[in-house]
């Protein structure tokens, strides 16, 4: 697959006349709860040429790989690919976007160029807002766990449509940082072994459907689990406070740098 994904990025090069700096792997894969049938969710940054910015008028700042734009061969069925412009990634990253910091720190890298991402990383940790995450991962959850309370969802997706955020949001109350995409990361740091993590390593195996025929997983320690963290986070996030410095400076000048080297622009 990483072959076609490779392919599939020279099309989209080629045929919106863009430089692709990043695309890595977001979805289950990456958090390592996939099956052999799980789509591959690829997400990537792009910038354009100079050209393409010098305009009045606003433009569409994505590209959406098959959903909304083709190329000119087919593209396999579990492959979703999905590209922010890069001043919009930017934009997002600015307000310390977690789905953004999710891509950065995906641990598959399908592809990279150029020195912006790596410019990004070493930037992260000054523009990454605590508040700004726990809030995101923390709603998340909340209303996953609303569906199962009322019974509407219970699925195995939806469980880990409330394990991962509130994992995550627990990880950046503990360390005031971004927090590992891999599930497994989350779940060893944060939950001791014993019953409550052998019930969600149940729920794994279900998740990548390995080992179907084995015990079921423990819900109701699950449930109390997850009511008790999020009543506990609940209350933690009223006593939070951002003040972060604006980072738009270095922004603009890492957007001029990249157009200078991808399109070898003097304009700095």
């Amino acid at each position: 697959m990483k072959e076609h994904i490779l392919q599939v990025i020279k099309q989209i090069e080629l045929k919106y006349e863009v430089k692709i700096l990043f695309a890595c792997e977001s979805g289950s894969r990456a958090w390592g709860l996939h099956s052999k049938d799980s789509d591959y969710d690829v997400r990537f940054i792009y910038v354009h040429k100079p050209s393409w910015y010098l305009s009045i008028d606003e433009k569409r700042d994505v590209i959406e790989i098959p959903k909304q734009d083709n190329l000119s061969f087919s593209v396999d069925p579990l492959l979703d690919m999905n590209g922010w412009e890069l001043i919009k990634a930017l934009r997002l990253f600015r307000k310390s976007n977690p789905s953004l910091f999710e891509w950065l720190n995906s641990s598959i890298i399908y592809y990279q160029s150029y020195s912006t991402i790596e410019k990004m990383n070493a930037m992260s940790r000054k523009i990454f807002s605590p508040v700004v995450c726990i809030n995101h991962y923390f709603n998340m959850a909340k209303g996953n766990f609303r569906d199962i309370v009322k019974g509407t969802d219970k699925s195995v997706k939806k469980y880990f449509n409330v394990l991962r955020p509130i994992l995550a949001a627990i990880w950046i109350k503990k360390y005031q940082s971004a927090p590992p995409v891999e599930f497994h990361k989350l779940l060893d740091e944060i939950v001791e072994p014993g019953d409550l993590k052998e019930a969600i390593l149940r729920l794994v195996d279900q998740k990548r459907g390995i080992d179907l025929l084995s015990a079921e997983p423990n819900l109701e320690i699950i449930n109390h689990f997850l009511s008790s963290e999020i009543e506990h986070m609940e209350t933690y996030l009223t006593e939070l406070k951002s003040n972060l410095p604006d980072p738009t400076p270095e922004l603009n000048q890492l957007y001029r740098e990249t157009l200078k080297e991808v399109w070898d622009l003097d304009i700095l």
